[in-house]
Formats: C-alpha cells, structure tokens, sequence
C-alpha cells in the first residue's frame, strides 16, 4: 500500500481505537512496527490478521500477491522483536516465521475463511510467510485512554466488536464451521474468560475495599462472571464437536452476545463514574 494511505489509516486506527474505514472497515486490523532491517528506524504497518491459540495472532506477508516479500516482513526477520497495537491494547512481541506444515496448516485455515489468500499465492511464484506474533510477558499492556473509565470502556468495546464480527462470519459461511472460525470463537473465549479473571483478582477487590458501598453491584457483576464462564464453556463444547452446526454455534453465540451485552453495561454504569472519580 502506499505509504500515504498506510499514514491515513494508521492516524484513523489509532483516533478511534482500532475502528477504520475503507477497505479495512469490519475486518481484524492491527498495527506493527518493525525495527528497519538496514535503517534501525521504526516502521509502522496497518495489517489485516488471524486471531490464533493461546492469545497469538497471526499476520500473512502476502503484499497482495507481488514478486518479493513486504519490507516489514525483512525487517522482523532481522528484527523479531516488534510492537503490536490492537486498536486496545499495545504490547511487546515476537515474530515467529511459521514453517512446514505448521505453516501450511495456518494458511489453510485462512484461505479457507477468506479465499483471498489463495488468490494473492496464485499471483507470485514465493510462497507466502506467515507470522505468529506472540506476546512477551511484561506486566500490564498499556492502554491509550484518556482515562481508567475510559480504558474499561474501549476494553469492553473490543469484545463487542469481536462479537458482532464473529456473530457475522458465522451467519455468512457454509453449511460447517471453518478451522478459522472455531479459532475465532476459542479466542474470543480465552479472551473474555481472562479479562473477567482479572477483574475478579485485582479490579474488583481493590474496588471493593475503597468503595464498601459498590458491595452489592460488585456482588452482582461476580455472580454473572460465572454464568458467563458456564455460556463460554457451552460454546466451547458445540464449537469442539467433530461436525459442529452452524445454526446452534450461531444460537450460543447470540446467546452469550446478550449476557455479555447486559453485564458490559451494567459494568460500565456501576463502575466508570467511580474509576473517573479520582479515588479508585
């Protein structure tokens, strides 16, 4: 992409917390900035990607099917360790180039959930790097708001994204369920079930010992992580099976859209005037 166009998104992705439009609008997008192979300056890239296991994503170096690799693909091969933004969160990581069949089976899958692939690979005699870009640990990832409320609203914002995309890949595929598309919901999954882990061991008892009269909306907020926690396990169990249907994957998934819509909410109204408060 050119450079220029490659600026107007990266200033759009980073104003409206992840959210583009173009041909990026609906679609998984992050940003990557790789250390330049020969400069050593930074380089940021707006990239389409795949949610993975174990919180990994993956990004293809595909350069829309042209003759060489993509100059942030030479850079992370001389550079692995690169910055990732999510629209959410920005974080440290590392870039693992994909091999053999492990390579082979990941761009399978994303072939299989957007057949674009197959037509950037059919362009060009190189075969298409794929990248897993794997999170290194280092405390909390950093979070561009403007405030603690704010943070927690553009986390919950990320789910409900997530959620509407999926709800709509779902209704839009064949008559299956997609390698992709389970990994999709997994992820989702993992996703949802840490950040309510989280709250439950650090957010919610702080807030708690500051805030005794949040006691009963507290309370309230535990009991729906759990009924949320058996909705995931129930969508993890139908997305397993061997011939799982997509008509009752689509019906856990609109079911847990609903519970996780209300408790967002309702965590949102409950605690974001008291995280803005300035006495947490």
């Amino acid at each position: 992409m050119p450079i220029d166009f490659n600026q107007q998104v990266i200033e759009e992705f980073r104003a409206n917390g992840g959210r583009v439009g173009g041909p990026f609008e609906g679609g998984r997008l992050l940003l990557l900035t790789t250390t330049g192979a020969r400069s050593g300056a930074p380089h940021t890239t707006p990239l389409g990607y795949l949610p993975d296991s174990d919180g990994r994503v993956l990004v293809i170096a595909s350069a829309a099917g042209a003759p060489r690799h993509p100059a942030w693909y030479h850079n992370l091969v001389a550079h692995p360790r690169v910055t990732v933004e999510s629209g959410v969160f920005t974080y440290e990581a590392q870039a693992v180039v994909l091999e053999g069949a492990a390579r082979d089976r990941a761009f399978a899958r994303a072939a299989e959930a957007d057949p674009g692939w197959s037509e950037y690979q059919e362009r060009t005699d190189r075969l298409l790097p794929v990248v897993a870009l794997e999170e290194i640990p280092a405390g909390p990832p950093r979070i561009s708001a403007a405030s603690v409320g704010a943070a927690l609203k553009a986390v919950h914002d990320g789910f409900r994204r997530e959620l509407a995309l999926i709800r709509e890949e779902i209704a839009t595929s064949g008559p299956g369920l997609g390698a992709q598309l389970r990994m999709n919901c997994l992820a989702l999954c993992q996703g949802l079930h840490n950040h309510h882990t989280g709250e439950d061991a650090g957010m919610f008892p702080m807030l708690g010992e500051n805030h005794p009269e949040l006691a009963p909306a507290l309370e309230r907020m535990r009991q729906e992580h759990e009924k949320l926690a058996d909705l995931l396990a129930a969508l993890q169990r139908v997305i397993s099976e061997e011939n799982a249907d997509r008509q009752r994957v689509l019906s856990e998934v609109e079911r847990l859209t609903e519970e996780v819509e209300n408790h967002l909410t309702y965590e949102e109204e409950q605690l974001i005037p008291v995280l803005d408060g300035g006495n947490c």
